[in-house]
């Protein structure tokens, strides 16, 4: 997809609400069209109490309450990619409000990966019918009278999508705050190489496209920071500025990624997110169980 040809009007500006998860340092938000009531919601979040086996709904409440308190009509529930460090609230913000819960249509990579680590059986498809949607890259839908686009940017997973509507991009976990780089890319189905060609789609957007972080880590102490935009990401990210070649990016990203525990949340997280934000179906008992696989090779 060519950057000069997007859709969007970049001069549109949507109103951006950010919602900010401490325990797991992530971004949820409200993305309101600026010429209607109409809005999205972006990688929302339910809280898990990992030792006592509890989910908790408090954030995703806020995020329905000021839905309902601004008169705004809720279109879509966009998830930039099958999270690993947290579970989605989509389909509980779904029931109260309504919306089309959306994901790249390279989720059934997803599936297919960890179907196989959580032996889900044949019960669960592998096809991405869990969502409501699934984006191809390029794809144009809108939000109210915004014109948006879903632009694939794999390397952190194969599934993983930024989307830019109006001059607003959500750019999951392909980039952070300047001074926090870049995400990941060991995780199954990441790469670095393929991470590094899909930022440089995302720092071909003009200049003053705003950027919004997933997640923000607080480095060296300063405070909490989930805005920037294409002009500072070029000149200033600290893993890959104007400058830093595509190898030097790649032998960087493998040799810190190389140092990374897992998340804390990744086993829930994924059992759940592949799922669309939806729960395991129940044992005889009516209890639901995660799965804990032990010595994976």
């Amino acid at each position: 997809m060519n950057n000069t040809s997007l859709p969007v009007d970049f001069d549109h500006k949507p109103e951006v609400i950010p919602f900010f998860d401490k325990d797991t340092n992530t971004f949820s938000y409200i993305v309101k069209d600026p010429t209607s009531t109409s809005c999205a919601v972006v990688d929302s979040v339910m809280e898990l109490d990992y030792a006592a086996g509890r989910t908790s709904l408090d954030g995703a409440d806020k995020i329905i309450e000021h839905i309902r308190d601004h008169g705004l009509t809720l279109e879509w529930l966009i998830e930039t990619h099958v999270h690993a460090d947290h579970l989605s609230a989509a389909p509980y913000i779904k029931e109260k409000l309504g919306g089309k819960i959306g994901i790249g249509a390279k989720i059934t990579i997803v599936q297919d990966t960890f179907a196989t680590v959580f032996n889900t059986g044949t019960e669960f498809a592998h096809d991405g019918s869990q969502f409501d949607h699934l984006f191809e890259d390029g794809e144009e839908y809108l939000v109210g009278n915004m014109r948006c686009v879903a632009i694939h940017t794999p390397g952190h997973t194969p599934a993983c999508m930024v989307h830019l509507m109006g001059d607003a991009a959500f750019v999951g976990d392909t980039l952070f705050m300047p001074d926090g780089g870049t995400a990941r890319a060991d995780f199954p189905g990441g790469n670095a190489r393929v991470l590094y060609h899909s930022i440089q789609r995302v720092l071909a957007l003009p200049e003053v496209v705003r950027l919004f972080m997933c997640h923000d880590y607080m480095p060296n102490g300063r405070e909490v920071e989930f805005e920037t935009t294409v002009a500072e990401e070029k000149a200033k990210n600290i893993h890959v500025h104007e400058g830093v070649s595509e190898d030097e990016f790649v032998a960087m990203r493998e040799a810190r990624d190389a140092t990374l525990g897992m998340p804390r949340l990744i086993l829930p997280s994924l059992q759940v997110n592949m799922r669309a934000g939806h729960l395991p179906d129940p044992d005889n008992n009516g209890t639901v169980y995660l799965k804990l696989p032990l010595n994976l090779l």
